[in-house]
């Protein structure tokens, strides 16, 4: 098995990690895990990371509020996220073929 060393892991998780002060939107209700798009109409929580966590910072009316005061932090948090590179990617499988034909025997007739 191939260990990443501490520092590598440790830089990379430090990258995904949201900066001090940045805001997101989450949906208040039953299932906050529901994406922006599921009730638009609907209020909306802004959580703001202080450093360990996110803590509530205001209520929005809407996604729209919600999105205008979240908007800055949305495109940082977008431009942080890392793509695999084209090495990594695992290779396409082969289309599935069957190795030989099948054919149902006969029965015989009666």
């Amino acid at each position: 098995m191939d260990d990443e060393p501490l520092e590598e892991w440790a830089e990379r998780r430090e990258l995904r990690r949201p900066a001090r002060g940045e805001r997101r939107a989450t949906p208040l209700g039953d299932r906050p895990e529901h994406g922006a798009h599921v009730g638009p109409d609907a209020p909306r929580g802004i959580q703001e990371w202080d450093g360990h966590r996110w803590t509530p910072a205001g209520v929005a009316e809407d996604q729209a509020a919600a999105a205008a005061a979240t908007g800055r932090d949305a495109n940082a948090r977008a431009e942080r996220v890392p793509l695999p590179a084209f090495g990594k990617l695992p290779p396409m499988p082969e289309p599935w073929r069957p190795a030989q034909r099948f054919y149902r025997p006969r029965t015989p007739r009666q």
